[in-house]
C-alpha cells in the first residue's frame, strides 16, 4: 500500500502532494513502482496533529480520488476517520475505508456494510492531537488484539462482511517505543486473530528511537525496510509504506530467498 498525503503537515511528506496534480502524480509514480494500492489522506493523524473540517478533507481527496481511478486499475483507499468523507470517496472510485478510529464515526459501521467497501480497523489509544501524551497499558499486546476483536466483531454485526474486514495494530498511534515493540514481536500472533492484517510501519518515530542517528523521517529508510520484512517473515497481509520501490524489491528478494531454503 503506498501512501499518498494530499495534506500540509503529515510527520513525513506533508505539502508535497498537496497540490491535486502533484499528488496525482505521486500516486502514479507509486503504481509503477509497484503499489498494490493507493491509500489517499486528507487529515494528517500524525501525533500533535490538529483535526481538519470534513468539508476540507473532501476536498483535498475527492478529486485526486476521482482522478486516479481514471488513470489506474489499482484499489484506492481513503484513509479517514469521517463518513462523510468515506462516502465522497467511495462515490469518486475509492473501494477501501482506511481508519485509524475503527469505524466510531457516527454511521460509519451502517455505511461500511451497506457501501460493501473493505474496511481497515485500526487500534489508536487517544486521538491524535494528544495520543502520545503518556499512553499507558497493563497488557499492550492483549489489549490491541481485544480491542481488534471487538471492533471487528461489531462490523460484522452491522453487516459488514467478514472477508472485507482488515486489521492493523496501530505502530506509533499512542503507543510508547516499549509498547511498538512488543507488539511488533507479537506480529505473528496478532496475524493470527483471523482477519488479514496491514502493518503500517514506514518512517514512524519509534526507528529515531532506537537509531539515534536517523532523527528526520527521511533517513529511516533502513529501519522501515527491516519494519516490512519483519511484518511480512510474521504472516502480515499488507505493508503500507512511503518507499513503494525500495520496499517492493525487499519483499521480492526476501520471497525469493524463503521459497529457496533447503
Amino acid at each position: 500500500m503506498g501512501v499518498v498525503n494530499v495534506t500540509p503537515d503529515s510527520f513525513s511528506d506533508g505539502g508535497r502532494a498537496l497540490d491535486p496534480d502533484a499528488a496525482v502524480a505521486h500516486g502514479l509514480r507509486l503504481v509503477a513502482a509497484g503499489a498494490d494500492v493507493l491509500d489517499i489522506g486528507g487529515e494528517s493523524t500524525r501525533p500533535g496533529a490538529d483535526p481538519v473540517s470534513e468539508t476540507e478533507e473532501i476536498a483535498r481527496t475527492e478529486p485526486v480520488i476521482a482522478r486516479l481511478s481514471r488513470l489506474t486499475d489499482r484499489p484506492i483507499s481513503i484513509d479517514t476517520r469521517r463518513t462523510g468523507t468515506a462516502r465522497a470517496a467511495l462515490a469518486a472510485g475509492a473501494t477501501i475505508w482506511n481508519d485509524v478510529s475503527a469505524l466510531a464515526d457516527d454511521g460509519a459501521m451502517t455505511f461500511a456494510a451497506e457501501s460493501r467497501c473493505d474496511v481497515i480497523l485500526m487500534h489508536m489509544q487517544g486521538a491524535p492531537k494528544t495520543m502520545q501524551a503518556a499512553p499507558q497499558y497493563e497488557d499492550v499486546v492483549a489489549e490491541v488484539e481485544a480491542f481488534l476483536l471487538a471492533r471487528a466483531a461489531a462490523a460484522e454485526a452491522a453487516g459488514v462482511a467478514k472477508a472485507r474486514i482488515w486489521l492493523d495494530p496501530g505502530i506509533g498511534f499512542g503507543k510508547t517505543l516499549a509498547h511498538n515493540v512488543a507488539l511488533m514481536g507479537a506480529l505473528r500472533r496478532l496475524c493470527a486473530m483471523g482477519y488479514p492484517v496491514l502493518l503500517g510501519a514506514s518512517r514512524k518515530g519509534f526507528i529515531a528511537a532506537l537509531d539515534k542517528s536517523s532523527p528526520g523521517p527521511d533517513a529511516r529508510l533502513g529501519g522501515s525496510l527491516a519494519a516490512a520484512l519483519w511484518g511480512a517473515r510474521s504472516g502480515c497481509a499488507m505493508v503500507r509504506v512511503h518507499d513503494v520501490a525500495e520496499t517492493a524489491q525487499a519483499l521480492t528478494v526476501w520471497s525469493t530467498f524463503e521459497g529457496a531454503q533447503a
